[in-house]
């Protein structure tokens, strides 16, 4: 547990910071109140927002572990939104929508993990071609129209709360909490960053990288088919052409503040979870604060420039070597003085 405090205190940091520069330019960040059915403010907000990125990163860091990657995350959240509109708008009810959209997140990550493990395809290709085509899938799907429904059960995944708490947060916190139990308490985590560091030694240690592989992409397409749901259910609508679109470069960009390497082997979820909701409080921080709409994205580019600069182990082996001179430095002024 100490092990993961200390990994995982850059980023803390960062978020502590980020959060501190937010208020700086909207002081009521902190303002909490309470509608009488759930919480609400600029904090709940966040993390409310942070739910289909968060569950993005979850699966992208199993992939991102085993050297790989998946664009199509993204994607998977349309074809799995639209599933769940379709769905429930055919009389499938509450238990049918959901089973069946993440039926289809699960088919998408079969068919990636066979391209990637089986054939043998670079995952940025495998990936890629789900991302190009998956679109064209989900307009199919609502037939090129946004596909709207009025089920309050579905409705709840996107725009309910327990207990005040927006079901989305739970959703994304329980099931990074559970993946992290999975890849810890069990053999999985070990696994997977073996296949990471290397694909062919772990095959040789008796690791069935095969299957790994596929499990692994299927769980990513499980935990963005969950995304999908909770965009589709806020709305109240399947969007095939804007549902997801460019969140899977969030989620990678969530996996990498998370202090994960691209190189594959060790991993964090908590980490990642971390990278989320910094994402997510930037863009609250940049549209509270007022900024016009244009610059946003360039805001959040620099301030995201400088998150991984400060976070870079360049930076910090450069700062000790630093140190040590300095320290070298005053010890021998010290020797010098009579």
């Amino acid at each position: 547990m100490g092990q993961t405090f200390r990994r995982i205190t850059p980023q803390l940091v960062t978020l502590a910071l980020v959060v501190l520069l937010v208020t700086v330019f909207f002081p009521n960040f902190f303002a909490i109140g309470f509608d009488g059915t759930r919480f609400v403010g600029p904090v709940v907000d966040v993390l409310k927002r942070s739910a289909p990125v968060a569950l993005l990163g979850v699966g992208m860091t199993l992939v991102i572990a085993t050297r790989g990657i998946d664009l199509s995350v993204g994607t998977v959240m349309a074809i799995s939104g639209a599933v769940a509109a379709w769905a429930i708008t055919s009389g499938y009810g509450l238990a049918g929508a959901v089973g069946l959209a993440i039926g289809a997140g699960l088919l998408a990550g079969l068919w990636n993990g066979c391209l990637v493990a089986i054939v043998g395809i670079q995952p940025i290709v495998a990936t890629l071609i789900l991302m190009t085509s998956g679109r064209g899938i989900a307009q199919l799907i609502t037939e090129g129209r946004i596909l709207t429904f009025s089920d309050p059960n579905l409705a709840f995944a996107g725009s309910g709360s327990v207990l005040g708490i927006p079901f989305p947060t739970i959703l994304w916190i329980a099931t990074a909490v559970v993946v992290a139990l999975l890849m810890r308490r069990t053999a999985l985590g070990m696994l997977i960053e073996a296949t990471g560091i290397n694909r062919a030694a772990s095959a040789l240690a008796g690791v069935n990288a095969t299957v790994l592989l596929i499990a692994v992409y299927m769980a990513s397409g499980f935990c963005a088919s969950l995304a999908g749901i909770v965009a589709t259910a806020d709305i109240r609508g399947a969007d095939a052409n804007n549902a997801g679109l460019w969140l899977e470069l969030d989620a990678i960009l969530a996996v990498v503040i998370g202090g994960n390497s691209l190189l594959g082997g060790r991993f964090s979820i908590a980490g990642t979870m971390i990278g989320a909701l910094i994402i997510q409080t930037i863009n609250t921080g940049i549209m509270l604060s007022g900024f016009p709409s244009e610059y946003n994205l360039v805001i959040k580019a620099v301030l995201v420039l400088v998150i991984l600069v400060l976070q870079s182990p360049n930076l910090a082996a450069d700062w000790l070597f630093l140190k040590s001179l300095v320290k070298a430095r005053r010890a021998n002024v010290r020797s010098e003085t009579p």
